[in-house]
């Protein structure tokens, strides 16, 4: 789920520049060369955001809010209002109170009635350590071109780094439900941040993100009522991947798939004692695991040379009570979890490699079964990170306009 980000960022903002309703973005945005930057290369220094309110306490408050200059510097920055915010949000794990970091944007110019309305937009895997949070890059990790087409056509926009990216804590990889709802609150801490942003808001995500969009739907009218959630897209969305351990233990992952098992392997070993990284390692993999699971600084380059050895056997649980262990964590975090808030729009492809489709198949048919409103488009042909998007944005647009949504479920 990690090497196909910047390839989405480029496909998403081509969608965005050819769907018919006018959502546009120019296709020609710089790509930085390294995934994590620092806040600012201009060497400006950050500022608090004039007017943002801290005073709260609860899911969605502030912690900080200040101003993002490397962004603000580049082209897709001058199209908008930015800050880079630390709010409070909530661990869909244990309930407990959580701190994540994130970026929330405004459109310029005059708002129309009842504020800006908002996109919250999930981002697909940059890594599971401290400085893989986007909102610490100054192009957002190659998202910049995203936002910026967003917010060009009057939406406010907001993206979370999820918890333990860009702040301190361990980031629980694939727990769709706590990326949810730091989706919900970056929109809470959006609201928080600027003046005149409307309640009303759509999730928008792929892969990793698509499962935060996912399981924002699902959580959106229980946890925060306040908010006016008109639907939800998920690309591509990792919703269930227990399906991981048994083709662990098969030796039927695909070399995609070996790669996420690693940061799977060791988010959930810094989260849970009872996981033993070495139940699921063993030879090059074991060897290279510090490289297999950086997102920044040398080891990162040492990763496609690392890639090419890994074989079957030395990545799969070393016993059938490993194997159990690990699947029953990621089925606990597996979606649906509850009925859906609002409509639903699934788009995934036949030839992925990465989720495999029947996994996101038989996740759709249990959101169903629950009596959500879903929509989805398989396109056979596609993979991972190549699905056509631009019927995904159209959505977004119609749920916006007040019209009914198809209902496949039926």
């Amino acid at each position: 789920m990690r090497k196909t980000l910047r390839t989405v960022a480029v496909a998403l903002t081509a969608a965005v520049a050819v769907v018919a309703v006018g959502l546009s973005l120019p296709v020609s945005w710089n790509v930085a060369t390294d995934f994590v930057g620092t806040l600012s290369r201009s060497g400006a220094q950050t500022v608090p955001i004039a007017n943002a309110d801290l005073s709260g306490t609860g899911p969605g408050s502030l912690v900080s809010a200040v101003t993002m200059p490397g962004l603000a510097a580049s082209p897709e920055g001058l199209r908008q209002q930015s800050a880079r915010v630390v709010y409070r949000s909530t661990s869909g794990d244990d309930g407990s109170s959580t701190v994540v970091s994130g970026a929330v944007f405004v459109p310029l110019g005059a708002p129309p009635d009842g504020g800006w309305p908002v996109v919250a937009f999930g981002h697909g895997t940059t890594g599971i350590d401290e400085p893989c949070g986007p909102s610490a890059s100054p192009n957002l990790m190659g998202t910049a071109g995203v936002v910026a087409g967003l917010t060009g056509k009057g939406f406010a926009v907001v993206m979370p780094d999820y918890e333990g990216l860009g702040a301190p804590g361990v980031h629980p990889y694939t727990d769709a439900k706590t990326a949810g709802l730091n989706l919900v609150d970056a929109v809470r801490a959006l609201r928080h941040t600027f003046a005149n942003v409307s309640t009303r808001w759509a999730a928008l995500g792929h892969s990793q993100g698509g499962g935060a969009a996912w399981a924002a739907d699902e959580q959106a009218k229980p946890y925060a009522p306040e908010l006016d959630l008109v639907g939800a897209v998920a690309l591509a969305p990792a919703a269930d991947v227990s399906g991981f351990v048994d083709k662990a233990q098969a030796g039927t992952l695909t070399q995609d798939q070996r790669l996420a098992f690693t940061l799977l392997v060791e988010s959930l070993a810094r989260r849970f004692p009872d996981v033993n990284r070495d139940d699921y390692r063993r030879g090059a993999v074991a060897q290279s695991w510090d490289v297999l699971t950086a997102c920044s600084g040398p080891l990162v380059e040492q990763r496609p040379a690392a890639s090419a050895t890994l074989a079957p056997q030395d990545i799969k649980p070393a016993t059938p009570e490993a194997a159990d262990r690990l699947r029953g964590h990621l089925a606990r975090w597996a979606l649906p979890q509850e009925p859906l808030s609002a409509p639903m729009y699934v788009v995934y492809g036949g030839a992925d490699t990465l989720i495999d489709p029947q996994w996101t198949t038989d996740a759709i048919a249990r959101a169903c079964a629950l009596g959500g409103n879903v929509e989805w488009d398989l396109q056979s042909d596609k993979g991972h990170g190549d699905i056509d998007f631009a019927r995904a944005l159209s959505w977004i647009l119609e749920r916006f306009a007040g019209r009914p949504a198809t209902n496949d479920c039926r």
